[in-house]
């Protein structure tokens, strides 16, 4: 294995450990030439699963494209990178139960969006935003809702939005 750091192809593995379900292997690496550990994950090379984009082209699945995406989206959340590891192997043992060797855009982002809904919140909106592609400020603000169960328009359905005042005299 080529250390990272230095471009030595001589190292020694330091750790092993198997991933939950078993497909992966994780290595803590140690280069002999500078001394400085890496990490090396090894997956059984398999027949590569199609994604269909919505406007019709197919590309491969990239584990790494959909990792990148949620990390963008948990950035500067309280998301550890084992969570947002532990959707994409979620999604990836989805694909590997089906038989199609497609899966839609729609089916990857619906998948990850309800992992996402139940861990973070703000990661759910920040990850749905990108995937369906708001427009513009009312679509954000329907998914909100949607997210909080319920609607800020007013009870009585004159259409006004309420506000916090105008709650609090209304439980009153």
């Amino acid at each position: 294995m080529k250390c990272p750091f230095c471009s030595a192809n001589d190292d020694r593995v330091v750790d092993s450990r198997e991933s939950r379900d078993g497909a992966t292997i994780r290595r803590r690496r140690e280069c002999l030439e500078c001394g400085r550990r890496f990490t090396s994950y090894e997956q059984i090379e398999a027949i590569p699963y199609l994604v269909v984009k919505t406007d019709g082209r197919r590309e491969e699945f990239s584990r790494q494209k959909l990792l990148a995406g949620l990390m963008k989206a948990c950035e500067k959340r309280p998301i550890a990178a084992r969570q947002q590891e532990d959707i994409v192997e979620h999604l990836e043992q989805l694909l590997h139960r089906r038989e199609e060797r497609e899966i839609s855009t729609h089916e990857i982002g619906t998948t990850v969006m309800e992992q996402l809904r139940d861990l973070d919140q703000v990661a759910y909106v920040r990850f749905a935003s990108v995937y369906r592609k708001f427009e513009d400020i009312g679509s954000f603000v329907e998914e909100i809702q949607s997210l909080l169960g319920k609607s800020t328009e007013d009870p009585a359905g004159r259409g006004e939005t309420q506000t916090d005042d105008d709650r609090a005299e209304h439980a009153e």
